[in-house]
């Protein structure tokens, strides 16, 4: 069976907002599917007779005064339309109203005050919201009412009750716009009319869906024990049961808790789980590197290369051909693997996702990916249903370089045991003070300085360990978490008295952006 992702109640039209993914995130949260979809491909649905209950204009960076491009057809298919910061200036443009070029900018918080007796049900009347935009709609369409203006009496929204369309200048998506979720909550119940039709029994029929179509053939899964893994290798395993075979590459680079973590796997579930053990083969490769890039190409061909060869004496062994791999694979993923510029979009191609376009074609391999539609709270939600116990389905993500990209420089056992030692401390401390799961991501790194310290009576002259925790929801952008003191001082303490070789350890307090979440 065949899944398109734009089967879906709502497209979101990527104009190349940074924010674009949030608004799905955040219709999902409403209750309603959603897909994120480029303009051509917009294009190509209308023409071929397809179209959506509701469409949403995304931000973007353009200008309409130097955009040339034609959105009519966006706007003749009688759909509900949401017209968010960009968007809004799309659809003021389109029914006569004037967007001109801003002498003012208006970034970051804004207060914003409802107009003409308009009303949203929970909100006061002013409040602060995300603005990010130069240009402004100077003059409002004809058939449209102003319903929000901003505190410096620029138009912040516009509405339209018989085209059933509504324009916002600001972003109600993020965190930061004080009932947003509100709005766009108002939005698809009270303009579009929708009902919801997204939640975990649908999530979970989907991936389903998607696994049956493998049949009695043979799935092979690049397991890491991360909850992306174990989910799509558990909804796999309940459809495919024993034709699913789980492979997890052991390059060296764990933590102390990730080996406890497959063990128990292995022992606790009913998944076919295999350890390789290639940890000679990456070391080998990674000696005298230090550059970060250059790392995890090493690590990510070193990873391909090991299960290239355990899968082909696997087959010969045993006599099994596998035509499908199996991936935890999610919307983000895909999403950011995907430049939408080259289908008629307005935004490039942000990274190259490890878990995105699998192993080589050689292997001659289908994808299977249970999660693609979905992101990481989505497939936690699935997880649960699927009767995961709760601290497998929440434990904090790790990368697939892992320990790798937490030693600033050329990778030494000692320093891999530095990062380890000290990242079990901090695990551990965090169960011990029930402050695990309120921060989304927790580590250690290993500095490349030596600082002078004083151990004992002796002068001591030793490395640097950085604590990095973050609270975030998106991963998108993600702020410091912000820690008891003792707890701060009691991992501090073990750390420099438990690890050799470590004086001193220092918190980084860096917010995304600038910073990102991991070092390297």
């Amino acid at each position: 069976m065949k899944i398109d992702e734009h089967q879906r109640q709502i497209w979101i039209v990527d104009f190349g907002s940074q924010y674009t993914q949030l608004i799905t995130r955040k219709t999902r949260e409403l209750g309603h599917s959603s897909a994120i979809i480029t303009l051509d491909e917009v294009r190509e649905k209308f023409d071929s007779g397809e179209k959506p209950e509701c469409l949403v204009l995304s931000g973007g960076p353009d200008s309409i005064s130097t955009d040339e491009t034609d959105y009519s057809f966006l706007f003749d298919k009688d759909l509900p339309i949401l017209g968010i910061c960009y968007g809004l200036q799309v659809m003021a443009d389109y029914f006569g109203g004037k967007v001109s070029p801003g002498t003012q900018a208006e970034y970051g918080h804004a207060e914003i005050f409802l107009k003409n007796k308009f009303e949203l049900p929970g909100c006061p009347e002013h409040f602060h919201v995300w603005m990010s935009h130069f240009d402004h709609v100077e003059k409002v369409p004809e058939g449209f009412t102003l319903i929000m203006e901003s505190h410096n009496g620029m138009v912040a929204g516009i509405r339209d009750k018989d085209r059933k369309m509504m324009g916002l200048q600001f972003h109600p998506e993020v965190e930061h716009s004080s009932y947003g979720k509100e709005i766009l909550k108002y939005f698809y119940s009270e303009v579009a009319k929708l009902d919801e039709d997204w939640g975990k029994g649908a999530m979970l029929e989907e991936a389903t869906e998607l696994v049956k179509k493998v049949g009695d053939r043979k799935v092979l899964c690049a397991f890491s024990g991360g909850v992306d893994s174990l989910v799509a290798a558990t909804i796999a395993h309940e459809v495919i049961g024993d034709n699913l075979y789980c492979f997890f590459v052991d390059h060296g680079l764990l933590r102390p808790q990730d080996y406890g973590h497959i063990k128990t796997l292995q022992k606790e579930t009913p998944l076919n789980i295999e350890i390789i053990d290639a940890r000679d083969d990456f070391m080998s490769k990674l000696k005298g590197v230090s550059d970060p890039e250059e790392k995890r190409k090493i690590i990510g061909h070193t990873f391909i290369e090991v299960f290239e060869k355990k899968v082909h004496d696997f087959e010969n062994e045993k006599g099994i051909n596998f035509e499908f791999l199996l991936q935890g694979t999610l919307y983000p993923d895909v999403i950011e693997s995907t430049s939408p510029h080259k289908k008629g979009g307005k935004s490039v191609t942000i990274k190259s996702h490890h878990n995105v376009g699998g192993l080589p074609e050689r292997m001659k391999l289908e994808l299977l990916e249970p999660l693609r539609f979905m992101f990481k709270d989505e497939g936690r939600k699935i997880g649960e249903e699927l009767g995961l116990k709760h601290e497998w389905v929440y434990r904090h993500p790790f990368p697939g370089p892992g320990i790798g990209i937490r030693v600033l420089g050329e990778l030494f056992d000692d320093s891999i045991r530095k990062v380890g030692e000290s990242d079990q401390i901090l695990f551990e401390e965090l169960h011990a003070y029930k402050i695990y799961e309120s921060v989304a991501q927790a580590f250690t790194v290993l500095l490349p300085v030596k600082t002078v310290g004083v151990k004992g009576d002796g002068r001591a002259y030793e490395e640097v360990i950085c604590l990095r925790l973050v609270s975030t929801t998106d991963y998108m952008t993600a702020t410091w978490s912000d820690l008891p003191r003792e707890f701060l001082s009691r991992v501090s303490s073990r750390i420099t008295n438990e690890v050799k070789g470590v004086t001193r350890v220092v918190y980084d307090i860096t917010s995304k952006p600038p910073g990102t979440i991991e070092w390297e």
